[in-house]
């Protein structure tokens, strides 16, 4: 077993298409809750300037509560909008080009997906964090490999680059994960998809992460 101690963290991910003027306010609820440590803004099908603007609304909020502001896929725009990170998915760039361009104080996630070779050569070349999933059945995007718990387990042991599990992760499936080792678990449709409003969403993993 791994000596390593986690408390695990919320990785929260944006849905696909927000209305930004409505969308402000639902994120400044749920970063106010404490339980929120990374939030990656994900837009897919949209324009540049939709991305730009949407980030230029959202950063602040992220700024005032001491989250970083990640940008999902699109190396190009990071420096643009001032984000503090970007996360890599197969076939958007490598890390190595993202260090050169974003700095040392970026953070640069890749999604490994069930792979612990990818991850350390992620690891390698300098990620600041792997993703492994889908963990779970998800409506969110189609994935592309399901991921085994296993996965994270044998990650604690042999590295200490945090790890984010992500996939169809819930407050009632996401204890497992938790207990296997995982830095942070993402959440999208479980927040934003829910009946219930995000804030109350994000509140019930708080007696699981906590």
């Amino acid at each position: 077993m791994s000596d390593k101690k986690v408390l695990t963290k919320l990785y929260l991910i944006s849905p696909p298409n927000i209305n930004v003027n409505e969308f402000i306010f639902s994120l400044d609820d749920v970063l106010n809750t404490g339980l929120v440590s990374c939030f990656q803004l994900r837009l897919k099908n949209v324009k540049d300037e939709d991305i730009i603007e949407s980030s230029k609304a959202l950063k602040p909020i992220c700024n005032k509560y001491h989250v970083p502001f990640i940008l999902n896929d699109r190396l190009d725009l990071v420096n643009k909008v001032e984000a503090d990170g970007v996360h890599l998915g197969e076939g958007d760039g490598s890390i190595l080009e993202a260090r050169k361009l974003l700095g040392p104080k970026a953070i640069i996630g890749a999604s490994c997906y069930n792979s612990k070779h990818l991850a350390m050569e992620a690891a390698e070349e300098g990620a600041d964090y792997v993703a492994f999933g889908a963990f779970f059945d998800t409506i969110t995007k189609d994935p592309k490999t399901k991921a085994d718990m296993n996965i994270i387990k044998d990650w604690t042991l042999i590295s200490n680059i945090p790890c984010v599990a992500i996939g169809g992760i819930n407050s009632s499936n996401c204890k497992e994960l938790v207990d296997a080792g995982a830095d942070f678990i993402a959440v999208v449709g479980s927040i934003w998809n829910k009946n219930d409003d995000p804030k109350s969403a994000v509140n019930k993993f708080k007696s699981i992460i906590m």
